[in-house]
């Protein structure tokens, strides 16, 4: 059987979609599933060709709608080779290609492959709802009405990652019918072997650090991700412990890592982490992480937080688990429910009052207790997150 798979980018720094292909694609090749992949991105970008399964760029793009004027071609070409697409992001060039090109073939009675949509997160109602977001969301009210509603309607069936994905995408747009709504899962890789050339890797990006304690954030520099919060409770709650006088614990450091530090937002949050000395002292930003840096970073946390307006996922939530570490995060992240049920971590509210509530609560746990919380953590990621129960899912779809 053979599967392509459709999205703007390959890119790692673009997000979870494209580290969600990556995560499957191998488990599915040993089901006898073969994935190819074709994106626009340009196709001398330096993260290409690392891949074990191929790759077809058609970048680079024009304009901020992802127009490539190589996909329809290709797609006409290619796509009967095929035995089922899926579609991964809404709102962009290649959902509109997609469905022109099945139109005109449908046209011509050739045999076609079944079409998944795969949102992403992407019909979450916070994208309509955010007040900084107005004109985007006409804007996506809009290219619904005219392009997006036949995209994700004539589609054989929409796949989400978790139940609350799935719920919430009804809410924001009509006419809104899928054919079917099949809640398929998401999972990621069991971590590598920890090793101590991860923990010297991840330490050379924060110097000062050293083997001081730290809560962890690892995403995007994104206003979504409610980084402003975090910001605002860790200083809140590093003047608290630190006039509490308690030597015996000392309040984790806070690492923030991910790329988008170059941003209005990002500079932003780097600002506001100037607020005194102490903080300045405390926060620590290493851009993006990868490889050995990544995973020291997880193996070495306290704990993990996330605090964020939206997350469909949270690829990063389920690694942090895989590395036995518990997490912190928002009722925003759609997979809240199962980790909380699973004694796997704490939930609250996307607020500063939130963020402050987590650590806090984080920091009144007994040492048994967070013990068996990073026992728990573990559990929940064999449990729920394993990318080979996801890939099974995956796999009974696909052959029906």
């Amino acid at each position: 059987m053979r599967v392509l798979r459709i999205i703007p980018s390959m890119d790692p720094a673009s997000g979870g979609p494209c580290q969600g292909i990556r995560n499957i694609i191998p488990e599915l090749a040993r089901a006898g599933v073969q994935n190819e992949v074709v994106c626009l991105d340009d196709p001398g970008a330096a993260f290409l060709g690392k891949d074990g399964f191929k790759i077809y760029p058609l970048g680079p793009v024009k304009t901020p709608w992802q127009y490539s004027p190589k996909l329809i071609p290709w797609l006409r070409e290619q796509i009967g080779n095929y035995d089922i697409v899926i579609l991964h992001a809404l709102w962009l060039y290649h959902g509109y290609a997609l469905r022109k090109v099945m139109k005109q073939l449908k046209r011509t009675g050739v045999q076609l492959p079944r079409v998944y949509i795969m949102p992403h997160g992407m019909l979450d109602p916070y994208f309509q709802q955010a007040g900084e977001r107005k004109i985007k969301a006409a804007r996506n009210w809009l290219y619904w009405k005219l392009i997006e509603s036949d995209v994700v309607n004539e589609a054989d069936g929409v796949l989400f990652t978790c139940e609350s994905e799935l719920l919430l995408a009804r809410q924001p747009f009509r006419p809104y019918h899928p054919k079917k709504e099949i809640n398929i899962g998401y999972g990621v890789q069991r971590p590598p072997v920890f090793e101590a050339a991860m923990e010297s890797a991840f330490q050379a990006t924060c110097p000062g650090l050293g083997n001081q304690p730290y809560f962890l954030f690892l995403s995007r520099i994104h206003e979504k991700k409610g980084i402003d919060h975090l910001v605002l409770a860790y200083s809140n709650l590093l003047e608290k412990y630190s006039q509490s006088g308690n030597q015996l614990e000392p309040f984790p450091k806070l690492v923030i890592a991910g790329p988008g530090l170059e941003s209005a937002y990002g500079k932003q949050i780097q600002e506001m982490a100037t607020i005194s000395g102490a903080v300045s002292k405390s926060i620590f930003f290493p851009g993006m992480l990868s490889g050995n840096g990544k995973w020291g970073a997880f193996y070495g946390c306290t704990a993990f937080i996330l605090p964020s307006h939206q997350e469909n996922f949270g690829i990063a939530v389920a690694e942090a688990l895989s590395c036995a570490k518990p997490v912190l995060i928002s009722y925003q992240v759609n997979i809240w429910r199962e980790i909380v049920e699973n004694g796997a971590g704490i939930a609250a509210d996307d607020s500063t009052d939130g963020a402050e509530l987590l650590m806090d609560a984080w920091m009144k746990l007994s040492a048994v207790s967070k013990n068996q919380m990073k026992e728990k953590a573990l559990k929940c990621f064999q449990k729920e997150f394993e990318i080979s129960t996801s890939a099974e899912r995956f796999r009974k779809l696909l052959i029906n």
